[in-house]
């Protein structure tokens, strides 16, 4: 099948893309080893759905896969922009006490009654929240960079509200 007529027909109905996380302007997009290498896999991943999907016979792929391949036409593309941009951030040396891209940090607010919490500082496309990966770019994160373990950062939360944290732990796993 022609990939035009792929598209010709993915584009008479919607093709949802999921767009990758945005980096703000001027921001280099910094990554982790584990990172770059779950990008890396994606793209493999995507790679060999699209030839699969493409050498599937008209008759029998669908409209599904007629949508499916549309959408990765955009997504593959987006992807290899971002590995092209990707800036490796290695893991320091052992002993390093300073807030960088991979560090897992323990922090507490200064609101009484509060307690430590952690989180791994990481890339936006590696960003989790609920699994405690924190892009760097988020006010967190951000405000941490660079620290050391008893430095206290202000920063300016999602809620707008002002939140300030002391550092109390610094490690890379």
């Amino acid at each position: 099948m022609s990939r035009a007529f792929i598209k010709e027909d993915a584009d008479a109905e919607q093709v949802l893309v999921t767009a990758r996380p945005p980096l703000p302007e001027g921001v280099q997009n910094l990554v982790t080893p584990s990172g770059l290498a779950a990008l890396e896999a994606e793209l493999a991943t995507l790679r060999a759905e699209a030839v699969h999907l493409a050498a599937q016979p008209s008759e029998s792929s669908g409209s599904n896969a007629v949508r499916r391949l549309a959408a990765l036409d955009e997504e593959i593309p987006a992807l290899e922009d971002r590995l092209r941009s990707a800036v490796l951030v290695p893991k320091p040396p052992a002993g390093t006490r300073e807030v960088v891209l991979g560090a897992t940090v323990v922090v507490q607010d200064d609101a009484p009654g509060s307690r430590p919490s952690s989180f791994k500082v990481v890339g936006v496309d590696e960003a989790d929240p609920f699994e405690g990966l924190v892009a760097f770019t988020a006010p967190a994160a951000a405000a941490l960079l660079g620290r050391k373990v008893g430095d206290t950062v202000s920063f300016v939360s999602g809620d707008g509200s002002e939140k300030r944290q002391k550092l109390l732990e610094v490690r890379y796993d």
